[in-house]
């Protein structure tokens, strides 16, 4: 069975670009061009959901260059993006600098009635965060029950997350969907994230495919 929601922590954008010798923060547009092809694949493939950790609320505390060139990345994707997906943000947007909460504004706005594939980007995002929000809004609505909780969760619209791939060779979650990761699948991957290719999500997907999933059973 085909994994209806992937999510992937794309790391190894800086470490890429520094084996050759270029500026950390210049990793990140490469990081860009892969994320297309795997979207691309991801679509070609039947798959419904992909979510993807952009941003941590941790990198905030990654110096101002590398950071500058992340939000240049995305500001850039989402002005520019004239494509079939549906384009969903979630995150502390508000916080973030005004031009790049604009511009999450404008491609959510621009592709909400898009029906192929959705593209859930996780952007001054923690998913330690997002269960605290989540019980809050639990306890506001006075319903302390499992479907009051997840309601409250930034995914409360997406599919359940099948699949969790992470590049770069770091074995951890790193607070991406914590939550929505309970019975996912894992894979991690020693390449960096500019590497990956169309064949990869092949090989992804062919062995998600292959795995008993009995979710606690």
């Amino acid at each position: 069975m085909i994994p209806s929601h992937i999510g992937f922590i794309m790391d190894g954008n800086g470490r890429w670009a520094a084996e050759r010798r270029l500026p950390r923060h210049e990793g990140y547009s490469y990081g860009l061009d892969a994320l297309k092809r795997v979207l691309g694949r991801c679509a070609a493939r039947g798959v419904d959901v992909v979510s993807v950790y952009a941003f941590s609320t941790e990198n905030i505390r990654r110096p101002d260059e590398e950071i500058n060139a992340i939000f240049d990345v995305v500001r850039k994707f989402n002005l520019s993006y004239d494509g079939s997906m549906r384009v969903l943000y979630m995150g502390d947007i508000d916080a973030l600098p005004e031009e790049v909460a604009r511009s999450v504004e404008y491609i959510e706005s621009k592709t909400a009635s898009n029906k192929s594939m959705t593209l859930n980007i996780a952007l001054n995002y923690g998913a330690r965060d997002d269960i605290v929000a989540a019980a809050k809004h639990a306890y506001d609505h006075g319903a302390f029950t499992l479907e009051a909780f997840e309601s409250g969760l930034a995914s409360a619209a997406l599919p359940p997350l099948d699949l969790i791939v992470r590049t770069g060779g770091e074995k951890r979650l790193s607070n991406f969907m914590l939550y929505e990761a309970a019975y996912s699948e894992l894979v991690f991957l020693d390449k960096y994230w500019p590497d990956m290719t169309e064949s990869d999500v092949d090989v992804i997907i062919d062995e998600f495919e292959k795995r008993n999933r009995k979710f606690g059973r």
